[in-house]
């Protein structure tokens, strides 16, 4: 029995031991991490708005008071749109990285350690918490355990004990860590603070915590079964903000324990690697540039880069053999090894109600919302306070990826690419951001190659109406829009094909004869086509037209009421194109007024051809329009005997001269054919009512397709023969 206690002991000072040299491989590795990540932009988390760092140290050096604080901050405003306490934080996190980096202009400089210092003995004895909680509790804690990680012997030595408290407001039990995105960034800090502390089985607990979180949690906080992400009960798409710093968080702990007896499970590590691709990527315009539908209240903050760095997908790479070769091809086009993605794809996020299209010259979205979603995030902080109409059918094209790089201070808020809006004299207050959908036809049906998209629209803010459709394809995609109407006696209702940064000239043709258009503002009538930066916007039938090219002005603190918004005035030119429908355009009868009919079907319809000509657009016959109207609408695509169509009730359409094909509910459909013989159909439910379909052609019997349930409920199924 003895002799089986002695054995039993060295077990376990073996195994402690194993632990501990593990821990040290990975506060080591953490150190690492952060000296490398000096330029990387994902981490700016405290640059705000400067990225030269050796400028940041140096005033931070010559500047700081002897009380340790600096001038240029005001440390009384601890409001929600105030706290320029971040820059205090910013300036002891930069002069770290760059005494700690080798190399660097100010390794090891005695004179920048008594700064660093003297502005964290400021910190800790004034503990400035903030009325926004994510700076107590994310922020700071995760600042200062990076500090001490990487300065060690080199900071006073009573600082790291005073600390603890501060930095112990990032634990796994604050009522902040809720599940996803908030939780893995306080158990990051957390984590890194038992590091610190030697507190193994701490540590070991919130490093179990932070790999739980990897897991689906469809319709809660967190990763949705379709990889979009919602960060908050609200159902708003947060992919490529919070879910984008989850996976970025999860990616570097992945990393550090990679190896060690605390490294992820393989299965875990997989779903990481889905993530990123099938919901980050696919989000992400090329796979490298941010996206502007995507994106919500932070649309209104400067921007200070157009590809994302690589750091996360050559992680990914390191520590997985799982799908390598679309993570490498990621990792070449952010360094620019490759400029375009041999992936082309369409994906509808159908618990996000978001659709995207990718072909290796553009790059499109469609962002809508439902009875089951909202449309967008609320204006958390006073950021994004006009972001009322940004889900109402958005469609954003992106060629080069700069197309609406930081327009936001002279953007039109009531003219986004898509959209059908009331032009409002003013948008409602900053509070009523925020809307939940008021119909359930919301969705989309792909076939994993190409797209269809059908929005029952009624906005939430002042109930205007319209059916509206998209049709995607390889080269051009098609615009519809049926049933436009209005019950405002004094404002107009348009609809924009486009608003992003004037480049060169605009050619506008009409009645068949092309000229190029100064700048100013411009009513068209008889518009054949539209060519703006390599864009081509074809009107199948002449069409009067509204059109825009020229100086527009405002400023980042006009959008964006935090204290450090940018307040000089910013003057960008602007290309806007819009239809104008006019006021109440469905005629006299108030549409919602029981027993009445609209006087008449209001429609629009173009054709959208990026990377084209002006000669190329006079020859464009690919697309031929079959039904625009509040029942059907369809489009057929000639060359690629594709008819795309969607169904807003159970009906009947003549795709060919034999060929018909009907629906027995409302529904999505894309249908292939070679002649009147069916190769494929795809469909989807997007009002998720219905168990199966019955597609009829022509005279055969009825096609049954059985649709996904629960969770699947409102993904698109395919049918081949």
């Amino acid at each position: 029995m003895y002799k089986k206690i002695i054995f039993l002991f060295f077990i376990f000072i073996f195994a402690n031991g194993i632990a501990q040299k593990d821990l040290e491989k990975i506060e080591k590795r953490i150190a690492k991490d952060l000296i490398t990540t000096l330029n990387r932009t994902d981490m700016y988390l405290y640059l705000i708005d400067a990225n030269d760092e050796e400028t940041i140290v140096k005033e931070a050096m010559s500047t700081i008071n002897k009380d340790g604080s600096w001038p240029s901050i005001n440390y009384k405003d601890l409001s929600l749109t105030g706290y320029e306490h971040k820059y205090h934080i910013r300036n002891l996190v930069v002069a770290t990285l760059m005494y700690s980096k080798k190399g660097s202009k100010y390794y090891k400089n005695r004179s920048l350690k008594r700064t660093i210092n003297k502005g964290l003995r400021h910190w800790i004895e004034k503990d400035y918490v903030s009325a926004n909680w994510w700076h107590n509790i994310v922020l700071v804690p995760t600042s200062l355990t990076n500090i001490f990680i990487l300065m060690k012997g080199d900071i006073d030595s009573d600082l790291f004990q005073k600390a603890q408290p501060i930095i112990k407001r990032a634990t796994k039990t604050s009522p902040w860590a809720r599940q996803s995105g908030d939780r893995v960034k306080i158990c990051s800090a957390e984590a890194k603070n038992y590091l610190l502390t030697k507190d193994q089985e701490s540590f070991e607990s919130t490093l179990a915590e932070i790999e739980d979180q990897v897991r689906l949690n469809t319709g809660k906080r967190g990763i949705q079964n379709d990889y979009s992400f919602h960060h908050r009960v609200h159902r708003e798409n947060n992919t490529a903000t919070y879910g984008l710093g989850f996976a970025n968080v999860c990616v570097e702990w992945a990393l550090f324990v990679n190896k060690t007896k605390y490294a992820f499970s393989d299965k875990k590590i997989k779903f990481l690697v889905d993530f990123y691709l099938d919901g980050i990527v696919k989000q992400t315009a090329f796979g490298k540039s941010p996206e502007t539908g995507v994106k919500n209240r932070e649309i209104t903050r400067v921007q200070e880069f157009k590809v994302y760095p690589s750091t996360a997908v050559e992680n990914l790479l390191e520590i997985s053999n799982y799908r390598t070769d679309e993570l490498k091809e990621i990792i070449n086009l952010r360094k620019g090894i490759i400029q375009k993605p041999t992936l082309s794809f369409s994906k509808f996020f159908w618990q996000s109600e978001f659709f995207v299209f990718q072909r290796p010259n553009y790059f499109s979205s469609v962002r809508m919302y439902s009875i089951r979603n909202r449309n967008i995030e609320l204006a958390h902080n006073s950021e994004g306070i006009f972001n009322h109409h940004r889900a109402d059918g958005s469609n954003h094209l992106e060629v080069t990826g700069d197309e609406y790089f930081n327009i936001w201070p002279v953007y039109d808020w009531q003219k986004i690419p898509g959209t059908t809006i009331l032009q409002k004299k003013a948008l409602p207050s900053q509070h009523q951001v925020q809307k939940s959908g008021l119909t359930n036809f919301v969705g989309a049906t792909t076939d994993g190659l190409y797209g269809t998209v059908g929005f029952d629209f009624i906005s939430p803010h002042d109930f205007i109406r319209a059916k509206k459709s998209w049709f995607f394809f390889d080269d051009e995609y098609v615009c519809l829009g049926a049933g436009i109407a209005s019950n405002h006696f004094n404002n107009t209702v348009v609809t924009t094909l486009n608003q992003n940064l004037l480049q060169g000239d605009v050619l506008v043709s009409q009645n068949n004869k092309t000229q190029s258009l100064k700048k100013g503002d411009h009513k068209l009538s008889d518009v054949n086509w539209v060519y703006h930066d390599g864009t081509g916007y074809i009107f199948p039938e002449p069409i009067s037209v509204n059109l825009s090219n020229q100086t527009e002005s405002g400023r980042w603190s006009d959008i964006n009421l935090q204290s450090t918004s940018p307040k000089e005035l910013i003057e960008k030119d602007v290309f806007k194109l819009w239809i104008d429908h006019g006021k109440r355009p469905q005629g006299e009868n108030l549409w919602f007024y029981p027993g009445k009919m609209d006087t008449k079907e209001v429609t629009y319809q173009y054709i959208v051809v990026p990377t084209t000509t002006p000669e190329k657009l006079n020859q464009h016959q690919n697309i031929k329009i079959l039904s625009n109207n509040s029942q059907i609408q369809a489009v057929k695509h000639i060359g690629l005997n594709m008819t795309q169509l969607v169904f807003y009730k159970a009906g009947s359409i003549k795709i060919d001269e034999d060929l018909t094909l009907s629906l027995d509910s409302p529904g999505i459909i894309i249908i292939k054919t070679d002649g009147n013989r069916v190769k494929a159909i795809s469909v989807s439910d997007p009002s998720r009512n219905m168990n199966r379909f019955h597609v009829g052609i022509t005279d055969k019997e009825d096609i049954v397709i059985d649709l996904p349930q629960g969770d699947d409920a409102g993904r698109s199924v395919t049918i081949k023969y």
